[in-house]
């Protein structure tokens, strides 16, 4: 059910929308809250009642963590369950903007208000920066009412959190929800063990594309660097070189010893469907399990919010293949 939000929380990060120039380019900046102030009684615009809290230090995105995540997540969770809010606008740079939204849609699920993310490929107060217009944006789509959950706001478009991409680093219409197929039961209750108040930890994850030419060595390079979690990103439909018997025995292995092992499509409008080919079968006969249509962002943060909330291989593989918030099906 959608309603008009009345009071909001601001939570700013970092991120382009509020950099200044240093000596060394554009760096992070803090007292973005006065600059907002300051723009809000020049707009001539209709506000919601808000209110603004600053993450310090303030990031370049491109340094985000999962330890950024877990702050965000219980900050978000701290003010609402306090009654502070009925809605969230959160500020972030562009890099990891469509990572960070992945993340937060598992990590916050349940939470009953909606969390919208926006940004800038622009800092505020440049000439033709798209910051205000994204800001402003956001909050009119918070202030009309929209449904509790995570969505990103750019360029004019509303878009789910976890279906998202980065396409573009120079233009302003920098983010899309690729048409992928998202076909995939969904959890008819999602369990407390996976709610936004469960406290998570930092998990030590792994994505690696396939590529000919790609060592069963590499392979375990990777796999033997303590990872509880990868997300390997196949060919097409899920394919990959299932005549190497050497890789798929390093997938195996890590399998027996408890790594997930999770598989996406490298095609942008691609899903993983194992059955198709020979080749898909080997590969999922190794332990793997299917992303379906999930982007790297989405099956990245998934996986970090089922590892994280201390669950076993077996329990992260089952809710890894159910949708969980509209990521593998609408």
């Amino acid at each position: 059910m959608t309603r008009p939000e009345k009071r909001l929380l601001v939570l700013y990060t970092g991120g382009t929308i509020g950099m200044q120039m240093s000596d060394q380019g554009l760096t992070p900046s803090s007292g973005f809250e006065a600059r907002l102030r300051d723009w809000q009684a020049t707009d001539g615009q209709v506000w919601p009642d808000w209110y603004f809290r600053e993450l310090l230090p303030p990031v370049d995105s491109a340094s985000m963590t999962q330890r950024n995540w877990l702050v965000m997540a219980a900050t978000i969770a701290e003010e609402v369950d306090a009654g502070h809010c009925d809605g969230v606008l959160l500020l972030h740079g562009t890099d990891t903007l469509a990572y960070s939204a992945a993340a937060l849609s598992f990590l916050l699920l349940g939470l009953p208000v909606p969390l919208v993310l926006t940004g800038s490929m622009l800092p505020a107060g440049t000439p033709d920066s798209d910051a205000w217009a994204n800001l402003f944006g956001a909050i009119q789509a918070l202030r009309d009412g929209i449904r509790p959950g995570v969505q990103v706001y750019f360029h004019g478009k509303l878009m789910h959190g976890a279906r998202l991409t980065k396409l573009s680093a120079t233009e302003f219409d920098a983010f899309a929800v690729l048409p992928r197929p998202r076909m995939g039961q969904g959890a008819s209750d999602v369990e407390s063990a996976l709610d936004y108040r469960q406290p998570r930890q930092p998990v030590n994850l792994a994505v690696l594309p396939l590529y000919p030419g790609i060592q069963a060595t590499q392979v375990r390079a990777v796999l033997a660097s303590e990872v509880q979690g990868l997300v390997l990103e196949c060919y097409g439909s899920g394919t990959g070189p299932s005549d190497d018997e050497e890789l798929l025995t390093a997938l195996k292995e890590a399998h027996a010893r408890g790594v997930v092992l999770a598989a996406i499509s490298q095609c942008p409008q691609g899903h993983v469907e194992f059955g198709i080919y020979a080749a898909g079968s080997k590969l999922a006969a190794s332990g793997l399990v299917s992303g379906g249509g999930m982007t790297r962002e989405a099956a990245l943060g998934k996986l970090f919010a089922l590892l994280g909330a201390g669950l076993s291989q077996a329990e992260v593989e089952h809710w890894f293949a159910l949708n969980l918030c509209g990521e593998l099906a609408d």
